[in-house]
């Protein structure tokens, strides 16, 4: 399985910040907000990664990053996209680099505290389809929300005004190599961009849609609110742990939550 981070928009949310570089160059705490996606692929075992970014600073990944020495890895790699046409159309950037492989994509302004090790096993389990890592907020109306009935996904929303559940699809999936065959058959949603919860549905559609609950927190970092909050949090209990058995995802259970964080 090949890993890719998805690490390129505007921005806008953070500007004046924004204007001068990409936000996933910004700090978190102690290091570039990128550094937390790409050390959550080499905490599974992925050690081929493409880092899909654009706009100006495109060339500031390059000098950050290198080869990839701060992560043990021999090599990274890179994509850009031109212009701005949502999640799906970046993640269309690396099928190429994909080779017909299994991939696990992530959203480079996501941090969790501790791993999706079980999630990367019970997809590697499942053969194909795809596989979403879920989280208990207090505001899914902000991202994909799933419908759930039996302990099941019957329907994901993106950004409901009323949502099914109280549950979010966090920015970590993982995906056979028919997600670009998918990505090709995707129309523009109302925003004018490609939706990754379009993508995750047509697995749905497929019955090849699985998924697991997250443990710890997890946050974005893509408003001044949150890359606040993702700073304090990372501080208070660091970020990417690998302690005790399968400390990631779980298929049950229920994680308390508190004002902001999503824990």
């Amino acid at each position: 399985m090949k890993g890719v981070v998805l690490a390129g928009g505007t921005g806008s949310r953070l500007y004046p910040l924004t204007r001068v570089t990409n936000k996933h160059l910004l700090p978190v705490y102690n290091q570039p907000m990128v550094f937390y996606p790409i050390q959550a692929l080499v905490n599974v075992g992925i050690h081929d990664i493409v880092i899909v970014t654009g706009g100006h600073s495109a060339g500031d990944f390059l000098r950050l990053l290198a080869n990839g020495k701060d992560f043990g890895l021999k090599g990274l790699n890179y994509g850009y996209q031109e212009g701005e046409g949502g999640i799906a159309d970046a993640l269309r950037i690396a099928e190429h680099f994909a080779q017909g492989d299994s991939i696990c994509v992530i959203l480079g302004d996501n941090i969790i505290e501790n791993n999706v090790c079980d999630a990367a096993e019970r997809f590697a389990a499942q053969g194909h389809g795809a596989h979403i890592v879920l989280k208990e907020v207090h505001d899914p109306e902000r991202f994909g929300c799933p419908e759930l009935a039996d302990g099941k996904i019957v329907r994901i929303e993106e950004k409901p005004r009323n949502p099914k559940s109280s549950y979010a699809v966090t920015g970590i999936y993982f995906y056979d190599n028919t997600v670009f065959k998918k990505i090709r058959q995707l129309k523009p949603s109302a925003r004018g961009e490609l939706e990754i919860t379009d993508i995750n549905n047509m697995y749905l559609q497929e019955g090849a849609l699985t998924h697991s609950i997250l443990q710890g927190w997890w946050t974005d970092a893509g408003t001044f609110e949150s890359l606040q909050r993702a700073s304090s949090l990372v501080a208070s209990t660091g970020a990417n742990k690998m302690e005790g058995a399968g400390g990631a995802a779980a298929t049950h259970g229920r994680a308390s939550m508190m004002a902001g964080a999503q824990e």
